[in-house]
């Protein structure tokens, strides 16, 4: 029922067509590899496979992948490894109609949904798990090249690899191996920990989330 209310809700609404339903983790992955859509609505409860892992499954092989986490609790500490995982945030199962399209939109356009604490804790704790050395995270940002800076800068303002390989004239081949190099340099896992980290260095401005 409540995947039949999302349905009903998304598909009055001008411009949005549902291309895929899912009744477990393994089949969102399995439909998001074979559809590529635009932006992912994922229960974090689901049956075989969790919304946590099923994200991480989709990015893995789909990185421009926009995934809402959809979550009874905002403290929900799988809501937490999801946004790690690469999710660009979440939205509360309670919303309304409009708060749902709003998101929707948001992220499409390259948002995300994430409160300033929610992202300070996740870059908190994954500074944490990676500090082998104590330095300082400007100094990373610092062995970025020009370029690597300006990719890093696109990708927090929400641009896709297509998007980013066709600002800066190159394939994204080029894109990909380039985020490579910078997840690489600044010890991060994926774009939105990498888009979290530019927005902590000033490069973007959070949407800070009530």
């Amino acid at each position: 029922m409540f995947r039949q209310g999302l349905r009903s809700i998304l598909e009055t609404e001008e411009g949005f067509r549902v291309i895929g339903e899912a009744a477990t983790g393994r089949e969102a992955v399995r439909y998001a590899l074979e559809t590529h859509p635009d932006v992912i609505l994922m229960d974090i409860q689901m049956p075989e496979l969790d919304g946590v892992a099923a994200t991480k499954t989709i990015l893995e092989e789909f990185p421009d992948a926009k995934v809402i986490i959809l979550t009874m609790y905002r403290q929900d500490r799988y809501v937490f490894e999801a946004v790690k995982a690469g999710a660009r945030g979440y939205l509360l199962k309670d919303a309304g109609a409009d708060d749902l399209i709003s998101a929707i939109r948001r992220v499409d356009e390259g948002e995300t949904l994430l409160r300033a604490e929610l992202a300070a804790s996740v870059l908190d704790e994954f500074s944490r798990a990676k500090s082998e050395t104590p330095e300082h995270p400007e100094h990373r940002l610092s062995e970025l090249t020009e370029r690597e800076a300006t990719i890093l800068r696109l990708l927090a303002q929400g641009a896709s690899n297509q998007e980013i390989a066709v600002s800066l004239g190159v394939s994204e081949k080029t894109v990909r191996n380039r985020l490579s190099e910078i997840f690489s340099k600044l010890r991060l896992n994926n774009r939105t920990q990498a888009a979290l980290y530019a927005l902590r260095e000033g490069i973007a401005t959070l949407t800070h989330e009530s």
